[in-house]
């Protein structure tokens, strides 16, 4: 029989449910052990959707539960302490974006997993999406020219640049490697609560990189362009990607693949990322999102912050 991993869940709001609690429910090598919430009300509420064993309020309860794995699902400002304690307690770790909200709390999760033996892999999952997936698979060993990546929402929220356009970041840090000089600019009122902020980035490839996120714009949306080589990719997330050359131009729709039954956590790599969580731990290789490349995304995150005038990582 398949070993099953004993795996607890610290955090059971809106990314828990949409995404990772129905994907660790699904999995058969899975045993959902134990969940922990600010409030024991919301853990007995998932406990008995997903058929979690124990409601806990706090990780040390959690990891007398003999934890093979856990989950770091809750706000930004406690993922630091919550994954300490996880790791010192000998287990391996998956956290949502951002890790902390300081460069300091960042890289002393790096270093403390180094350190620690233990795995810890931080949710970038965009780089998992099948649409990023394709325009990557386009790209491979090949450096375009510019990279258009737009991240737009019609209401601001509490950081939001860094709440979200660090995923656009984080793509065009795995297509084009590291950046070598950054410009930025932004529009508030409140910086907490910036409507506006563009970048423009050079990296070490030869790419340049343009970032857009609006926080006033008609409706959410989330695209990509790529060119250069004499080709194109087109990514309107999460559905549809469109490559073209100078011959065709060729479409992939996600949703009719899936018989129209296409999940919004595969279509944004939440399934793909989970997925590859396991097998890292299985075989104890190291993930594409590990804690120390998720690192050096916060760290431009931090230069594109401090040079738009918005408060940066560095507090």
């Amino acid at each position: 029989m398949e070993k099953k991993f004993r795996v607890g869940v610290i955090g059971v709001g809106s990314i828990a449910q949409i995404s990772h609690l129905p994907i660790l429910s699904a999995r058969e090598d899975v045993e959902l052990v134990g969940c922990m919430a600010k409030h024991i009300e919301s853990a007995e509420k998932a406990k008995a959707r997903y058929g979690i064993q124990h409601a806990v309020s706090s990780v040390k309860e959690l990891l007398n539960l003999d934890l093979d794995c856990a989950f770091v699902l809750s706000p930004k400002q406690n993922h630091p302490e919550q994954v300490k304690e996880l790791l010192e307690g000998g287990v391996d770790v998956f956290c949502e974006k951002p890790m902390g909200m300081t460069l300091r709390e960042s890289h002393d999760m790096a270093e403390q997993a180094e350190k620690s033996g233990k795995m810890l892999m931080i949710g970038f999952n965009r780089r998992y999406a099948p649409v990023y997936q394709k325009a990557k698979s386009v790209y491979e060993g090949i450096a375009p020219d510019v990279i258009i990546a737009q991240k737009n929402r019609p209401a601001s929220e509490y950081r939001a640049t860094l709440e979200n356009a660090i995923h656009m970041v984080d793509l065009m840090r795995y297509l084009s490697g590291e950046c070598v000089s950054v410009e930025a600019r932004s529009i508030f009122i409140d910086p907490n609560y910036e409507t506006l902020c563009t970048a423009q980035l050079e990296f070490e490839n030869g790419t340049i990189g343009m970032l857009v996120a609006d926080r006033a714009s008609g409706q959410w949306v989330e695209t990509m362009e790529i060119h250069g080589n004499n080709k194109s990719v087109y990514v309107n997330s999460p559905d549809s990607v469109k490559i073209v050359d100078d011959k065709e131009a060729h479409v992939t729709t996600l949703t009719p693949l899936a018989m129209g039954w296409a999940r919004v956590e595969d279509k944004l790599g939440f399934t793909a990322q989970d997925n590859h969580f396991f097998e890292c731990l299985k075989n104890r290789t190291v993930p594409l999102t590990s804690a120390a490349d998720a690192y050096k995304t916060h760290e431009l995150m931090n230069r594109i912050l401090t040079k738009a005038g918005l408060p940066n990582l560095e507090q």
